[in-house]
C-alpha cells in the first residue's frame, strides 16, 4: 500500500505542474549536506503557499526550518512587502537553508533565527509589534504545546496555525507509548480540547512521506 501512496503522490505532483529543477536542487542540497529527509513533500509545500496565498498572509513564522523548503513555499506566497521569520535550532541547517532561500530567490522576504524556539518565541513575542497571519510549527514534537501557546500569543482573531507530524504513523492513539512525539502530539490534542482560541481539526495524510497527519486551526475571533 506505501508503495501506491508513493506512486499517487508522484502523479498528482507532476499533474499539478508541482515538479521544479529549483525545489528539486533545494531538497538535493539538504542532502549533500547530511540534513534529515524530513522535509515537507511537494504537495504539501504547495498546501502551506496555497493557505498562505488563500489567507493574503503578509507576515508568516515557521517554527523549524531544517533546510527551507517549507519556507521557500511559503516565501513565495507572500506580496514584496511581506515578511517571513523562521526559527531553526541548528546553525548548520540555517546555514544550509539561507543558501536555499537565496537559490530561489526569496532570501530578501526571510529572516532566519538560530537557536532554541522556546527561548527565541518569547523575545519575537517581545519584539514583534504585529502578529502573523500563518504560523506553521514543525519543529521537534515534544514542545508542540509549548509552541502552540507561543503561536496564540504571536497570532489575531483569523490567523491560521499549522502543525504538522501530528499522528505519528497512527502511534497517536497509543496511550502507553515513550516516545516523546508521541506523547507531545497526544498532550497537544488533549491541550485542544480545552482552547477555546483556537478552532481546529485534525487530518490524516499518506503519500510519499509516509502516514502522518496535521492540524489545521484558525484563531477565534475574540468577541
Amino acid at each position: 500500500m506505501k508503495n501506491v501512496w508513493k506512486d499517487v503522490d508522484a502523479y498528482l505532483t507532476q499533474s499539478l505542474h508541482m515538479v521544479e529543477e529549483a525545489m528539486d536542487e533545494v531538497l538535493e542540497a539538504n542532502r549533500e549536506a547530511g540534513l534529515p529527509p524530513i522535509d515537507v513533500s511537494a504537495s504539501q509545500g504547495k498546501f502551506l503557499y496555497l493557505l498562505a496565498k488563500i489567507k493574503g498572509a503578509k507576515r508568516i513564522l515557521e517554527i523549524g526550518t531544517l533546510g527551507g523548503y517549507s519556507t521557500i513555499w511559503m516565501a513565495r506566497a507572500l506580496p514584496q512587502d511581506g515578511k517571513l521569520i523562521t526559527l531553526e535550532y541548528e546553525q548548520k541547517h540555517a546555514d544550509v537553508a539561507l543558501r536555499n532561500l537565496q537559490r530561489t530567490n526569496v532570501a530578501s522576504l526571510v529572516e532566519i533565527k538560530v537557536g532554541p524556539a522556546l527561548k527565541l518565541l518569547p523575545l519575537l513575542a517581545a519584539k514583534e509589534e504585529q502578529s502573523f497571519d500563518l504560523i506553521f510549527i514543525d519543529a521537534d514534537k515534544g514542545n508542540n504545546p509549548h509552541y502552540l501557546q507561543w503561536a496564540l500569543t504571536l497570532s489575531q482573531p483569523g490567523s491560521i496555525i499549522v502543525i504538522d507530524n501530528v499522528v505519528r504513523e497512527g502511534h497517536v492513539i497509543d496511550e502507553e507509548s515513550k516516545d516523546q512525539s508521541v506523547i507531545g502530539s497526544r498532550a497537544l490534542l488533549q491541550q485542544l480540547q480545552s482552547e477555546g482560541r483556537l478552532e481546529a481539526t485534525a487530518l490524516q495524510t499518506v503519500g510519499i512521506k509516509g502516514y502522518d497527519g496535521f492540524i489545521l486551526g484558525v484563531v477565534r475571533d475574540k468577541g
